[in-house]
């Protein structure tokens, strides 16, 4: 399961819905749930009021409850550790008039200076805050934990040329761009140890822009993967809106495919699994489009694992429907309705 935000903790402690939420997939043939984003203990890392944190006794017994109903039904589960950086707006706690942190004040390439340019202090409180998470995470019992560093939030601000003008050594080519994640990596490592699965989502597109590439070719890609990997990241969660797309000319593979080859590690694919589109639904997106097409690649060794999104938060027995080809039972998807199926 894809990590899908859905603004449904209030208080940011996630209650006994969301753990009811998690189980019913669980226990219907979803193997690995990763959570929607749960912020991490910094003051401007949350985007919402109603993003669960991983932090503070109410939180911490919250995804306790979670963990616990997730295992009892035989799955495994792994938070999304997040940081949303430059996208926070004012008026969000736990402190409202803090503004949003990011490696240069700006949202998108050629925008105003908006919000907190980071000092290097900041930095370090900030990686300070992703390895507390991480050993939190560990210590309730979760399986592993995933870095968002993905679509524009603040991890992705910092690889993003577009958005990372830094002079310093956070910034410049793209090993000073990587060197924040790098870090938080390596940091994350040495809170939970070797043997705790440690898995990055990241994105070529961004929220601000869905053309941008951080690679534009293999060996741009080999570039940026290969710091993070050797930092010890063990899986790579490759997010791109079409999983069927070829991510570069001359080969069919996808950007999870050019990962797991580049790198040699583990990849999981993702992006509108059995969705007739992007963002359609109706009868035909009920039928789990792709699903052949999927398995072929999954079968050839193009990538190790697949998340499934939307198709999951329409239909918590999706998972079942498919694994016994009971496709026409399969929820149709309505946009409308996602934020309060359980």
């Amino acid at each position: 399961m894809a990590p899908m935000t859905r603004n449904m903790s209030p208080g940011f402690i996630p209650g006994e819905d969301v753990a009811a939420y998690y189980r019913r997939r669980a226990e219907n043939h979803v193997g690995l749930i990763v959570t929607e984003g749960v912020w991490v203990p910094h003051v401007a890392a949350v985007g919402s009021n109603a993003i669960p944190a991983i932090d503070g006794d109410g939180p911490l017994d919250g995804w306790d409850r979670v963990v616990q109903q997730v295992h009892e039904v035989g799955g495994k589960i792994v938070p999304q550790l997040w940081h949303v950086g430059a996208l926070r707006r004012r008026g969000v706690g736990p402190e409202p008039e803090v503004p949003g942190y990011s490696p240069s004040g700006i949202v998108k390439p050629g925008g105003k200076l908006v919000n907190h340019v980071m000092t290097e202090s900041d930095i370090a409180d900030v990686i300070d805050a992703f390895a507390k998470a991480a050993g939190n995470a560990q210590r309730i019992g979760f399986d592993g934990l995933e870095i968002h560093g993905a679509h524009g939030y603040l991890i992705d601000q910092f690889f993003w040329s577009g958005t990372n003008l830094r002079s310093d050594g956070y910034g410049g080519d793209m090993a000073g761009r990587n060197r924040f994640a790098v870090e938080v990596v390596k940091a994350i490592r040495s809170a939970v140890g070797e043997q705790f699965l440690v898995m990055l989502r990241f994105s070529q597109w961004k929220m601000q822009d869905y053309s941008v590439q951080l690679g534009a070719n293999p060996q741009e890609l080999t570039d940026f993967l290969s710091p993070l990997s050797d930092a010890g990241v063990d899986i790579f969660h490759c997010s791109t809106r079409r999983f069927w797309e070829p991510e570069f000319d001359g080969s069919p593979l996808n950007l999870a495919g050019w990962t797991r080859k580049l790198t040699g590690k583990p990849a999981i694919t993702v992006g509108s699994v059995g969705l007739a589109s992007e963002f359609a639904g109706g009868p035909a997106a009920a039928k789990a489009t792709g699903i052949d097409e999927l398995l072929k690649r999954l079968a050839a060794g193009e990538f190790d694992l697949v998340a499934v999104g939307r198709a999951l938060l329409q239909d918590p027995e999706w998972g079942s429907k498919v694994f016994e080809e009971r496709f026409d039972e399969i929820r149709d998807y309505d946009p409308v309705s996602l934020g309060t199926l359980y």
